[in-house]
Order: C-alpha cells, then structure tokens, then sequence
C-alpha cells in the first residue's frame, strides 16, 4: 500500500517553514521596487534569482521538470504562468510576479501584481489597479477565513464572496475567477494536498486545523474566466483579451494561531482589517 504523506504538519516542521517563507517575500520585495518601463521581465527574473541564492536557498521553480527561470511573470491579458525574457514593460501594464524558494528542503510560494504606472492613462491605470486591489483582498479574506474555518470550503467562499462583492456595479466590471488553476497545501513540495478552490464548490474539503498550510492565491480577470495555454506550454491568458491578476501567499495554522510565512510582518497589515493578528510560529 502506498504511503501517503499528511497535509497537517508538526510544530517543528512549521518552524522549518519560516525561512523560506521569508527568503521568498524578500525576492519579491526585490523586484517589486525594480518594477518599471523599459524593464524586461528577464532583467526581474534574474534580481529574484540572486536574492535567492544569495540567501542560500535555491529556486523551487527551477526545480519544475522544463522550467528554467526563478519567476513566472505574466503581463496584461496573460494570468499565470508567463516565462521571463525579452519582453520589456511599458507604461500601464499590469505584471503579476510569482516566485518561491526551497531553503534546507522546505518550500516558500507568493505572488503580487503590479501596475507600472502611466500619467497619459489614468482610467486604464485605475481599471488595472482595481482588479489587483480586488484580488489581493481575496487573498487576505481567504486567510482571514483560515484562522477560524473548519473546512477548506470557508475559505474558498470567503475568497469569492470578496471578488463577487467588488462587482458588478456602474463603475466595477464583473470579475473572472479562473477555474482551472487553484491554490494548494505547500511544505517539503511546492505543490501538494490539499487542493484550495477560490469559488464555492459542494465538497466542504478538508478540514483546517493546526498543522495546515495552504498557499493561498486567487486568480481573477477584468473580463472571463476563460483561459488557453500559449504555445510556450507554460503562459495562461485570457481568451478575450482581459487583464489577469494573481496575488499568492503562504499560510501556516499552528495551536496559537495563524501566521502568513512569506509576509515580512507575518500578515499584520493584511489581517488587520479583519480584526485578527497573527501569532509568530514559536520556536
């Protein structure tokens, strides 16, 4: 019979957890201030990259059979998985950044999504800020929901019930929640059990207790949901041209409380608005 490992880790494993969490937002943090016109996305790609391995770790990405880069980077109306390289930004676009890293064989996962900005187009700036707005909220009221869900199913409905809520309205459009692609139990593996739905299903999931980690990352589009696969086999866009945004982070649940891994401040400024503080992993 084949073993099968348990979605729920112990104290000592969610301390282990804590590193490459951290390595992971500083990466981020990195490239986040390199955003700017005539950037390529391969000049990010490589800051994330060093600041990785300059902190010891290595790129979880890199560690993906047929993936090369430490970043997916994808811009406008592509929504996940787009590949670094000679593609330079311009005024306006919005980049969404994804980025991990593996440190003493414990894995880190995040994502943001940034508007380069563009003073000749403040209603394309504005519309393409709001949907990063909107996504990195479900984010937070997805983790918000982890600190006193039973099963994974509250935090998907917590997830969209805030994009559904954002839209539609006479200045809101209706938001695309992408369907295909869902957020996922992280720890010795980038990805693992338990798949998290951003959007109600009927299976309640399982349960959240102590010892769970999720990386927690909605999708969402400006437009529909639907999606193809570019012919580079990784970029994910949008079918009708509409802007994709991805926000990501990881979440650990232990016996004092909840704690976001690859926030610096451990998800204080996200929570805050929820009424909850996070509570430090102990050591």
């Amino acid at each position: 019979m084949a073993f099968r490992r348990s979605i729920y880790k112990s104290p000592a494993q969610l301390r282990s957890m804590v590193d490459p969490g951290l390595i992971t937002a500083a990466a981020l943090t990195a490239v986040r201030a390199a955003v700017a016109p005539g950037v390529s996305t391969g000049e990010l790609d490589a800051i994330a990259d060093r600041v990785i391995r300059e902190r010891g770790a290595e790129s979880n990405f890199k560690l993906v059979r047929g993936y090369r880069h430490a970043t997916c980077i994808s811009v406008n109306d592509q929504v996940v998985h787009g590949i670094p390289g000679s593609r330079v930004l311009q005024p306006g676009d919005i980049v969404s950044i994804d980025c991990g890293a593996q440190f003493r064989g414990w894995n880190g996962d995040s994502a943001i999504t940034v508007v380069v900005p563009d003073p000749a187009q403040p209603e394309l700036v504005s519309a393409r800020e709001d949907l990063s707005r909107v996504t990195e909220g479900s984010m937070w009221a997805g983790i918000a929901a982890m600190a006193t869900a039973s099963h994974l199913g509250d935090i998907s409905a917590a997830i969209e019930d805030h994009i559904l809520g954002a839209g539609p309205s006479s200045v809101a459009p209706e938001y695309g929640i992408l369907r295909e692609y869902v957020g996922h139990g992280i720890g010795r593996k980038m990805h693992e059990a338990p798949s998290l739905f951003n959007y109600r299903t009927s299976d309640r999931g399982a349960e959240v207790r102590p010892g769970l980690v999720l990386a927690i990352e909605p999708m969402v589009t400006s437009g529909s949901d639907r999606t193809y696969v570019e012919d580079d086999d990784w970029t994910v866009t949008t079918t009708d041209g509409s802007d994709g945004s991805h926000w990501e982070h990881s979440v650990a649940l232990h016996d004092d409380g909840i704690w976001v891994l690859t926030a610096e401040d451990g998800g204080r400024a996200g929570l805050a608005p929820f009424g909850i503080t996070p509570a430090p992993i102990p050591a």
